[in-house]
């Protein structure tokens, strides 16, 4: 029940944002017409949309867990230091990091040449400089956070109680994966390379016992992949073109 409860407030959230969002958006002068084709101002829409978001859940979730459990929020969701014991704990850190490097590279090599061909919905996301910057420094500095405290902070530990850890696991990282799968729309290869990411992330989460560990992988990939595209966007220079 909590978990169709959150899912319930994520949707609602959606939508209610999204239109509060809009009417700021329509008290400046940004009209229907403007946020359905310019680049720029429907990034910008994104953007603030999914911050906000961000920043209602994790209230939530604050919420719920003080005031009806009542216990530390952060240790609760398994905020943990990562035991370290053949290597510091800073170079254990840099190595699940680098893990999240070597998985994006197998990811994207897999992409590239099993995936379609066809433009996905993602890429409309990146038609604006600014807004494409945003959307990188986004990938590394909050998605992560967010998206291991919500999956493997939250979720992944009620499944993975009520129905086994192996069930968690694919669970956890099947919804993880499903959850982009309207950016990924059309290019059903790079979906299932998502909800593998997912797994193994989850994976990671289990085994140490720590969101932390899936945490560290997940940056390390979301910055292996932000560099690529720089790379490949020649520093934003050359961006997918309009419709």
């Amino acid at each position: 029940m909590d978990l169709l409860l959150f899912a319930l407030i994520a949707i609602a959230g959606t939508v209610v944002l999204g239109v509060l969002v809009f009417l700021v958006f329509a008290a400046f002068g940004v009209t229907l017409s403007e946020l359905r084709f310019s680049a720029r101002i429907q990034g910008l829409f994104n953007i603030v949309c999914e911050v906000l978001l961000f920043a209602a859940l994790i209230g939530y979730l604050a919420l719920q867990i003080g005031l009806r459990f009542r216990v530390p929020f952060w240790q609760s969701l398994g905020w943990r230091a990562i035991e370290a014991r053949r290597f510091s704990r800073t170079l254990a850190y840099w190595g699940w990091i680098l893990g999240g490097f070597l998985l994006a590279f197998v990811v994207q090599t897999a992409a590239a040449v099993f995936g379609t061909k066809a433009s996905l919905p993602i890429e409309e996301l990146f038609r604006d400089r600014l807004t494409a910057a945003l959307i990188l420094l986004l990938a590394v500095l909050l998605a992560p956070f967010v998206e291991e405290t919500i999956f493997r902070g939250y979720i992944f530990p009620v499944i993975a109680r009520s129905f086994g850890r192996g069930v968690g696991i694919v669970a956890t990282g099947t919804l993880f994966g499903l959850l982009h799968a309207a950016q990924l729309w059309g290019g059903w290869t790079e979906i299932g390379l998502l909800v593998f990411v997912g797994i193994v992330f989850t994976y990671a989460r289990a085994v140490k016992g720590t969101v932390l560990a899936s945490y560290l992988l997940h940056v390390g990939y979301n910055f292996a992949v932000s560099v690529a595209f720089l790379v490949g966007s020649r520093g934003l220079r050359v961006l997918p073109p309009g419709p």
